[in-house]
């Protein structure tokens, strides 16, 4: 899905982990465990007027959280990892050390901007309607609920507030899984299965 630049890679991080952007562009390597499978989301990066930008605790307690890492989301860290210390020997002293998970070839941040308009050019090229950065999000949420994962655990993972929040939010998804849980107990009751 992704292109090979940190662009594609946000991309695929973010629909293979559920942060949001903001989470995403303030990651720094001290926050990844590959040896792990985790990560933690620690600060958010914001871009304000200007070309300002500025990196801040995430809002609320349960926004500072772990993440388990899947196997592809583990291989898209290892390769940035080995292009940023390519990118970091090339740049030499132009190389602005920020300790950034996604950065430019010569250490900055991204801009939010350009992942997003990258992100529609993927979108594009794959044959997908045209969505929100945002609803990379939304796709793994509903992902993880259509596959059966307790509510609780997508609440934690998305750092939403409360659980309520979550089962507001994706609502839509839980009336098929109550359908087909009723289906697999009748059938286990039975005898059938």
């Amino acid at each position: 899905m992704g292109e090979d630049s940190p662009y594609g890679d946000c991309v695929v991080l973010a629909l293979h982990t559920g942060l949001r952007l903001g989470e995403l562009l303030g990651l720094r390597w001290e926050d990844v465990a590959l040896e792990r499978g985790q990560l933690t989301v620690r600060r958010t990066l914001q871009h304000l007027p200007g070309w300002q930008r500025e990196f801040r605790e995430p809002k609320t307690a349960r926004g500072r959280r772990a993440i388990p890492l899947g196997s592809t989301a583990i291989s898209v860290l290892e390769r940035l990892r080995r292009r940023q210390l390519e990118e970091r020997l090339a740049s030499g002293p132009a190389y602005k050390n920020e300790r950034l998970v996604l950065a430019t070839s010569v250490g900055t941040p991204l801009n939010g901007g350009n992942v997003r308009r990258a992100f529609y050019r993927i979108a594009g090229r794959a044959g997908v309607a045209p969505l929100r950065f945002h609803d990379l999000r939304h796709t793994h949420a509903t992902l993880l609920l259509a596959r059966g994962v307790h509510p609780k655990a997508v609440s934690e993972r998305l750092g939403h507030a409360s659980i309520g929040l979550t089962l507001d939010t994706y609502s839509h998804v839980l009336p098929n899984l109550q359908e087909e849980a009723i289906r697999d107990f009748d059938a286990w009751l039975s005898g059938s299965v």
